[in-house]
């Protein structure tokens, strides 16, 4: 089992959005069993989990302290990918969850702040030695800004080269449980997040590949 961690010390970046429509994203791809886990406090995910009708992705709960245990346990229960959501701010729990990670994805919205804001999120994954990439989220269509803050961002690591735009059905499917990609799936924000997946898929391809190359095993 392969597990993304979506992190970033900033909030209301899109975190919790994109665990799940990920998840939901790798599952219509036939890349899964998949599941969730949450470990922000707030439990946004897990609420939007419990709203849910379909049966997958799982949601699986867990403690910091034991969540390399679950983690060996999912991937024995047959899960292929395992999506976990984090809270704000750069804590001790952040570093531990991190450190569980095959890959990275830190979502970042095109203002200087959270451009700034990423730097923290990035040294975590490179002092853990795990492979991230960033996500632009809630950007504006046709904004300079965007393009921008994907060039600033490329200077610190890979950039997915599909953007989240700021479009109110990310919202409104998240309200009963669902996502983009079950209430409008042949809209941009379905498309988007199709396209989002099949990079992170990518990403964690290549990183198993350099390490298989480096001679090193998998975490």
């Amino acid at each position: 089992m392969k597990t993304v961690v979506l992190a970033n010390q900033k909030g209301g970046v899109g975190k919790t959005t994109l665990a799940a429509h990920l998840a939901v994203a790798a599952e219509r791809a036939g890349d899964g069993p998949c599941v969730l886990i949450d470990t922000d406090p707030q439990a946004s995910l897990a609420a939007w989990w419990n709203g849910r009708a379909s049966e997958t992705p799982a949601f699986a709960s867990t403690t910091l302290k034991a969540l390399s245990e679950k983690r060996d346990a999912l991937g024995q229960a047959g899960y292929t990918y395992a999506f976990i959501d984090t809270p704000p701010a750069i804590t001790e729990s952040i570093r531990t969850v991190i450190a569980q990670a095959d890959f990275v994805l830190i979502p970042t919205r095109p203002s200087p702040h959270d451009l700034r804001a990423a730097g923290n999120t990035v040294e975590l994954a490179l002092v853990a030695g795990r492979s991230f990439a960033f996500a632009v989220t809630q950007a504006k269509p046709n904004s300079r800004l965007t393009v921008q803050a994907m060039a600033a961002l490329s200077e610190h690591g890979i950039v997915a080269p599909s953007v989240v735009y700021d479009r109110v059905d990310y919202a409104a499917s998240m309200i009963d449980g669902r996502t983009v990609l079950e209430t409008d799936p042949k809209g941009r924000s379905a498309g988007e997040m199709a396209e989002l997946w099949r990079f992170v898929k990518n990403r964690i391809n290549d990183s198993k590949k350099t390490r298989k190359r480096a001679g090193t095993k998998d975490a």
